[in-house]
C-alpha cells in the first residue's frame, strides 16, 4: 500500500521563461486548501497587476486526488494543461504552480503557449526543493497513569508519532503511524490490558 507522497517545502523562487518579448514568471507554493490557492492567486495578481494572465494548475491531497487547472483567458487547454502536466510529471501534490504572463506583443499561437507555459511551470518546480511525506493514520489511547513505562516502549520500539499527550490519573494520547504499519501497531497498542483505543471523529 502506497504511503508516500511528493510535495515541496517551501515557495520557489520565481522563474522567467522569454518567448518573443513575452514573459512567462513561474511561481510554485506548497498549498493544503482551496483558501490557500485563492490566497497566493490573489498576491500575485496584486504584485504583477500590470500582467495580462495569471494561469495555474494545483494538486491537493495525499491520494491526489483533487486537481484543477485553469487557462485564465488563453486558449483552451494552451496554459493550464501544460502547467498541471509538469506537476504529474514531478509527481508532487499539494502543491499549487503559477505562470503569469506580460504580453510582448506578438501572439505565440497555440503550440507555443504550450511550450511556454510548460518551461514556466517546469522551471518553478525545479527551483523547488521536493521532499518526501509519509501517509499517516491517527488514532488516541486513553489509559491510567501506571502503563506510561509499556505505553512509551510501544510508541519507541514501532515509532508512533505523539501529536499531543495529557498525562494525568488517566492520560490520553493522540498519535499517528505511518499507513502501512497502522494495524499491526494499533493491535500491539489493544493487546496491553487497560489500554483502550478511541474512536476519532
Amino acid at each position: 500500500m502506497k504511503d508516500t507522497y511528493k510535495t515541496i517545502l517551501k515557495p520557489s523562487q520565481e522563474a522567467l521563461f522569454k518567448d518573443r518579448n513575452s514573459k512567462f514568471y513561474g511561481y510554485a507554493f506548497p498549498v493544503k486548501t482551496e483558501e490557500d490557492v485563492k490566497g497566493h492567486i490573489e498576491s500575485l495578481k496584486k504584485e504583477h497587476y500590470q500582467a495580462r494572465h495569471w494561469c495555474y494548475a494545483y494538486v491537493l491531497g495525499e491520494e491526489y486526488d483533487q486537481y484543477r487547472a485553469n487557462d485564465d483567458g488563453e486558449p483552451s487547454n494552451s496554459a493550464g494543461a501544460p502547467i498541471y502536466g509538469q506537476l504529474q510529471s514531478y509527481d508532487v501534490t499539494n502543491v499549487l504552480v503559477v505562470v503569469v504572463r506580460y504580453f510582448g506583443g506578438t501572439k505565440l499561437g497555440v503550440g507555443g503557449l504550450i511550450n511556454a507555459y510548460r518551461s514556466g511551470a517546469q522551471l518553478a518546480l525545479e527551483n523547488s526543493k521536493i521532499i518526501t511525506r509519509t501517509i499517516d493514520i491517527s488514532f488516541s489511547i486513553q489509559f491510567e497513569y501506571p502503563l506510561l513505562n509499556k505505553v512509551m516502549r510501544l510508541i519507541n520500539d514501532f515509532d508512533v508519532k505523539v501529536i499531543e499527550q495529557e498525562m494525568q490519573l488517566n492520560c490520553k494520547f493522540d498519535l499517528a503511524i505511518r499507513r502501512k504499519e497502522a494495524s499491526k501497531v494499533i493491535r500491539s497498542f489493544e493487546e496491553v490490558y487497560g489500554i483502550e483505543l478511541l474512536e476519532n471523529n
